[in-house]
């Protein structure tokens, strides 16, 4: 046998196994176990089925046909997106009004007397953190 034939054969053989186990599957099962003293601590159930899209049809998967985020169906989305993007032109029209009247001050309105409290004028100061009867 030559060896510079011997590449093209195992890539055939790889090609011809990848074929096989995309159209009749190959299911994985295994169970791992985290135990200490005899008291279960983890338990790791693992199930991997490889096959291709036609199969995993066939076998009735196909979760990822009513998955909004991976088909093409998302419409709850794009009606969302949409909503989202009209409520952001709202907005932007509205900091440009705003701008186009121009700079405002805003002032505080005063009776000219000053207070210690928050209540205004005539009220007594609340004491601080203290409580009520201190």
């Amino acid at each position: 046998m030559r060896a510079d034939l011997e590449p093209s054969r195992r890539s055939s053989g790889l090609v011809d196994l990848l074929d096989r186990v995309l159209d009749k599957g190959l299911v994985i099962a295994g169970d791992v176990k985290i135990s200490l003293a005899e008291v279960e601590l983890l338990t790791i159930r693992v199930r991997l089925l490889v096959c291709s899209v036609d199969k995993a049809e066939q076998i009735g998967l196909d979760w990822w046909k009513h998955d909004k985020h991976l088909s093409g169906t998302g419409k709850g989305l794009l009606q969302e997106n949409e909503a989202l993007r009209a409520q952001v032109r709202e907005l932007e029209e509205r900091v440009a009004a705003l701008d186009a009247r121009g700079p405002r001050r805003l002032t505080a309105k005063t009776n000219g007397t000053k207070s210690a409290s928050r209540g205004g004028p005539g009220k007594k100061p609340s004491g601080g953190r203290r409580g009520r009867g201190a």
